[in-house]
């Protein structure tokens, strides 16, 4: 049987590192094995979905570079929902409930008053077919409840080893809402039975769900599919991700510079006993992946983390892997050979750019020294060795050295009070330019 895993986002926002971290690990565990990775959409939620997230989603799973095999849509398939609902209606699996909302959070609040856990009761598995007529009569839509078998179930979790839980603890969950629409779990396992997944990778806040899904599964007479639970990204802080502490979506992280494999080196690793290291393409990633690797212990996300790894990446990058991604007209193999190590995002290299084969303001300090300096410059064409030829004779000449000499003219050439190498840039920048700029002129 081909192995089958599913990344299953609702269209109801942007992706961002948490969802990654589980479709990355969905994908690599898929190729790891030979199988399949399918894209689900779980568009069920009208109101919330729409095609711009649900376009946004491929459009960033395509920019991390995880192509799926297959792409479903849960809007799609009411039919096979319909007829899942039908099956466990006619097994007596599903019951049909009557109880408004207030009703419930009043039973709730009851249960917790007397020290007893929010369950719910199952009091309509109780009622007679005319309280139910007299509920309908007075305009109620039933909602249905799976009845759960009250037993231990148990899973071997690929990350969390042996599980268990007690079903006895549990309210049973509604499938099916009073205005007709499902919830999450029945279409959930209702497309893992139907797209043959054999692996279902999420995270560990599904744990519970997990063991009322088992149960589903066996209703619906189909095989359990294995199961890994990955613990939650937390902030660098310890607390819960948040949007201050760096929880952007990949399309923030896509216009901010960040490249995609700073992204997967890092989330591939995350939460596992490996050092993260980064590396420039998947088939690396892919070759070092073992989902065994990851503990149950929280993982923290630290955005200085990722812009250090984006960093490094971007200071070995290779022109030929640069030049499609800078995006930029004008840029030679000399000039992504300046900056790049300088580099801390992509988007930086627009500054850089516009340093070189722009016109710039140049900062001014001292307009006399730039003025004597200039009549050094060296004469011709400007290459690596002319800054070294040009700083010694000023030194040499002037009587300036260090920092009073090298920062007047960094300032003037560049507008920046730090860069590049300036051995490198000033070729680039060229004489007539560099004359112009020294002499206080936006050239």
């Amino acid at each position: 049987m081909t192995a089958k895993f599913r990344f299953a986002p609702s269209p109801t926002g942007y992706l961002h590192v948490g969802n990654a971290r589980l479709a990355l690990i969905n994908w690599l565990y898929a190729r790891k094995m030979g199988g399949q990775f399918v894209l689900r959409l779980d568009d069920t939620d009208a109101e919330r979905s729409t095609e711009e997230y649900a376009n946004a989603i491929q459009e960033d799973l395509s920019w991390l570079g995880l192509v799926w095999d297959e792409l479903k849509k849960q809007s799609d398939r009411s039919e096979q929902y319909n007829a899942a609902f039908d099956k466990l209606k006619a097994e007596g699996k599903l019951y049909a409930c009557y109880e408004t909302g207030e009703e419930l959070e009043y039973k709730r609040k009851r249960q917790l008053a007397r020290k007893l856990p929010p369950v719910y009761d199952r009091s309509a598995l109780k009622l007679t077919d005319e309280q139910k007529a007299a509920y309908e009569a007075e305009g109620r839509k039933p909602h249905w409840r799976f009845l759960l078998d009250q037993e231990v179930v148990s899973w071997d979790d690929h990350v969390r080893g042996k599980v268990e839980v007690d079903c006895a603890s549990m309210s049973d969950p509604v499938l099916i809402r009073s205005d007709g629409r499902p919830l999450y779990h029945l279409p959930s396992v209702v497309d893992d039975i139907d797209f043959a997944i054999t692996h279902v990778i999420r995270g560990e806040d599904h744990v519970s769900n997990t063991a009322l899904h088992i149960q589903l599964f066996k209703a619906l007479g189909a095989e359990v599919p294995a199961f890994a639970h990955i613990p939650l990204l937390m902030g660098p802080d310890g607390g819960p991700l948040s949007k201050r502490e760096g929880s952007q979506s990949l399309r923030e992280m896509r216009e901010g510079g960040i490249d995609p494999m700073s992204i997967n080196s890092l989330l591939a690793r995350l939460g596992t006993s490996d050092n993260v290291t980064v590396m420039s393409r998947l088939d690396a990633v892919l070759d070092s992946f073992d989902i065994t690797h990851f503990s149950r212990a929280a993982a923290k996300f630290d955005p200085a983390e990722l812009r250090n790894l984006n960093a490094k990446l971007l200071h070995e990058m290779p022109w030929e892997e640069a030049q499609g991604k800078i995006d930029l007209p004008d840029g030679s193999e000399d000039f992504w050979t300046a900056i790049r190590g300088n580099l801390s995002v992509i988007t930086d290299a627009r500054l850089w750019h516009q340093v070189v084969y722009g016109s710039i303001e140049p900062v001014v300090e001292d307009q006399e020294f730039l003025n004597a300096a200039s009549e050094l410059l060296p004469e011709g064409h400007l290459d690596t060795e002319s800054w070294k030829i040009w700083t010694t004779e000023i030194k040499d000449r002037l009587g300036v050295k260090g920092k009073a000499l090298f920062m007047p003219l960094r300032l003037a050439l560049t507008g920046q009070s730090h860069g590049p190498e300036m051995a490198k840039i000033l070729p680039l920048i060229g004489r007539e330019k560099a004359l112009k700029r020294l002499s206080g002129q936006a050239a």
